[in-house]
């Protein structure tokens, strides 16, 4: 892979990572749902600028639509509201590394969907591994008694879950462009999450610099730029390359959270981490094939 997509991976690794301190600002001045609908309506509209100055081709059938809803609310409607919500109870680094669960859960919804991908011995040990990652996670606050916390960690795992399902739903949407279907999703996700937000939070209305920021910086940048700009380069270097992004962000998430929001790393925090990457590591399967090979004889 060339030094320029490495380092188009490692930014957008960062950038990830650094949504979650960017949630953890804006809920400082506005509730879980409206983060998550402002994230999406400003990607959106990043997506659909793209489209239009490129002249993509929109399809019109309403079958692509109604598939479109069903991806922006799985992969964008209710992920971008259950980490906000979450991180009401947990810090912004403990959800980062949570996020990391996605390939795994993954493997476990591709195992069960109807012609997907069978789990191979070691992505079942990849599997293993990452629970056992999100166990450990878990141990200070249940030394502590913290049941909300727990319970957020646990909650937090319904948006990997959303995210497994997505991309097995996503080959139903094979041929269009990925710029047109994040664009049509994310409005269509953006739709589905104003009534709730309205209802339950009314108008978001952000008042600090700081909260301008981290909308533009979670929408526009980490949302719609960032969708634009892996989508392009995953042709050149594939899904498995572009998935190295799920190392970089929890580790930019736990750094930012510390560093800029003062959040604890604790032990625990890294150990769990450190069982989640095994669990992708062995999901990828990359380094246990070059150990295999050096160990055959020749």
């Amino acid at each position: 892979m060339a030094f320029r997509n490495w380092l188009i991976v490692f930014v957008l690794g960062i950038g990830w990572g650094a949504s979650f301190t960017f949630n953890a600002i804006l809920l400082r001045e506005v509730g879980p749902l409206a983060v998550s609908f402002l994230r999406i309506a400003f990607g959106a509209a990043t997506c659909w600028a793209w489209v239009l100055a490129r002249g993509k081709p929109v399809p019109r059938s309403m079958r692509f639509y109604g598939q479109a809803l069903v991806l922006g609310v799985l992969n964008y409607a209710i992920p971008f509201a259950v980490y906000p919500i979450a991180q009401q109870y947990i810090a912004s680094g403990v959800a980062g590394i949570v996020n990391a669960m996605m390939p795994i859960m993954v493997v476990i919804v591709s195992h069960f969907w109807p012609g997907g991908e069978r789990a191979t011995p070691a992505k079942t040990l990849g599997v293993l591994f990452g629970f056992a990652g999100i166990v450990v996670l878990t141990l200070p606050a249940l030394r502590g008694g913290v049941s909300s916390e727990v319970g957020a960690i646990l909650f937090t795992l319904l948006a990997p879950v959303c995210y497994a399902v997505a991309m097995n739903y996503l080959r139903r949407l094979h041929g269009v462009d990925p710029a047109v279907v994040a664009a049509t999703a994310l409005t269509t996700g953006a739709l589905f999450m104003a009534p709730a937000m309205l209802a339950m939070e009314g108008p978001p209305i952000i008042a600090t610099p700081a909260g301008v920021v981290s909308v533009l910086g979670l929408g526009v940048v980490l949302t719609g730029v960032a969708f634009i700009v892996l989508y392009a380069i995953i042709p050149q270097i594939g899904a498995t390359n572009a998935s190295i992004v799920t190392f970089i962000a929890p580790v930019s998430a736990v750094l930012l959270g510390h560093a800029l929001l003062g959040d604890e790393i604790e032990t625990a925090h890294l150990a769990g981490m450190g069982m989640i990457f095994l669990g992708l590591l062995a999901i990828d399967g990359r380094l246990l094939r070059r150990y295999l090979r050096g160990t055959v004889p020749n």
